[in-house]
């Protein structure tokens, strides 16, 4: 069994990655059993001045100490549950301490598995604005939408104002509704929770559509690989070019 490790940047969706990924095991496994995991971090806030200055390769040095850690702690792999670090992540030419999988793919490949051809994503405004869902979308025929630009930033504020925080508002998910409503109305046919925190203010039962909730579908595909049922992941950081849709 391969031993995971969790690459932390936000803590309530770090949080409910490892949990997830606990209660996989045990729903394979039975009581009390999964896989080894260790979840490392360093303070987001310490990066937070370098994605506004969206200095990536600075925000990857970071990454890449955590990724250190998790290496010399004997974990086979790493995931990362912050979508937005993936764009560092992807940034830079030299190799990654351990290979990952990568949170986009992992959710390309489930939209592509439940047959869903058109998706909204949710997520940090350099997530919706960035290429990480775009490119695996492209790779696969999906159709990619975001909000309009205002509920954009409506998004952004309050990932980092509340979500990030623990802070879960009846009113914030009113608007996340609303706004879910509108992608369907432009067409949607499922919404991407792009932002591992959002999964903890939008519930499938609360959202107007399908919602494929980037952090637990990279929590259970964690437990895939550490069991054998998936393969070891390859990827050590830069861009993905290419994917066999056909596997």
């Amino acid at each position: 069994m391969k031993h995971v490790g969790i690459l932390a940047h936000s803590a309530e969706g770090s949080a409910l990655c490892y949990l997830t990924a606990c209660h996989e095991g045990i729903r394979r496994l039975g009581p009390h059993q999964h896989p080894d995991i260790t979840l490392a971090v360093i303070a987001m806030g310490k990066s937070m001045a370098a994605w506004e200055r969206f200095d990536l390769p600075s925000i990857r040095a970071t990454l890449t100490q955590t990724l250190k850690r998790l290496d010399a702690a004997g974990c086979d792999f790493f995931i990362c549950p912050d979508n937005t670090a993936h764009l560092a992540l992807e940034a830079g030419n030299t190799s990654l301490p351990l290979p990952g999988l990568h949170i986009a793919e992992v959710v390309a490949d489930y939209a592509l598995s439940r047959k869903f051809r058109s998706l909204g994503v949710l997520g940090t405004k350099w997530t919706m604005d960035g290429s990480i869902y775009r490119d695996a979308f492209d790779r696969r025929g999906l159709k990619f939408h975001i909000p309009g630009e205002a509920d954009r930033e409506l998004i952004n504020a309050t990932i980092f104002e509340e979500l990030c925080g623990g802070i879960f508002r009846e009113e914030t998910k009113a608007d996340y509704q609303r706004i879910i409503r509108d992608l369907a109305r432009a067409g949607c046919d499922a919404v991407v929770l792009g932002c591992t925190e959002i999964p903890l203010l939008i519930t499938p039962e609360a959202s107007p559509l399908p919602v494929l909730d980037s952090t637990r579908l990279l929590a259970q595909a964690a437990v895939d690989v550490a069991l054998g049922a998936r393969a070891q992941p390859s990827w050590r950081g830069g861009r993905i070019r290419s994917v066999d849709v056909t596997a």
